[in-house]
């Protein structure tokens, strides 16, 4: 299987979605939140499993640019300042074929935390990502 590829990407910022259309003729208009929520960036993955970031209080995120990043993805800044997740079209088009699952996921954590998608981000740790390496 060969990597889908993008026809089209709009930047909707009206209604907070990304839409992207491949090849292969799936379209898919991806809400900013859902990109934000699940960055591919370490910032938010962590550096393994069981490290990711419990993302809150982005239902209002926007977009503030969309770089492209060689032939194979883009880079967007959202209005929080994020700017260190690398979107792959593969990427892309798993968050927005799997959007769905995806949300039902995020909800069950947020469930688990006894967080809600509206409540402020905690505030940061000290420098340092307060790993040891």
């Amino acid at each position: 299987m060969t990597a889908p590829q993008p026809t089209s990407i709009t930047v909707h910022q009206q209604s907070r979605v990304l839409e992207v259309g491949f090849a292969d003729g799936q379209q898919f208009r991806i809400p900013f939140e859902l990109m934000r929520v699940y960055s591919p960036s370490a910032e938010v993955k962590g550096h393994g499993p069981g490290q990711e970031t419990l993302q809150t209080g982005k239902r209002l995120v926007g977009l503030v640019s969309l770089e492209p990043v060689g032939n194979y993805a883009v880079q967007p800044t959202f209005s929080d300042g994020h700017n260190t997740g690398i979107f792959s079209w593969e990427y892309l088009y798993f968050l927005g074929s799997q959007e769905a699952r995806l949300w039902r996921d995020y909800e069950e954590r947020l469930r688990q935390a006894g967080a809600s998608r509206d409540d402020p981000m905690p505030a940061a740790p000290a420098p340092g990502c307060g790993h040891h390496h």
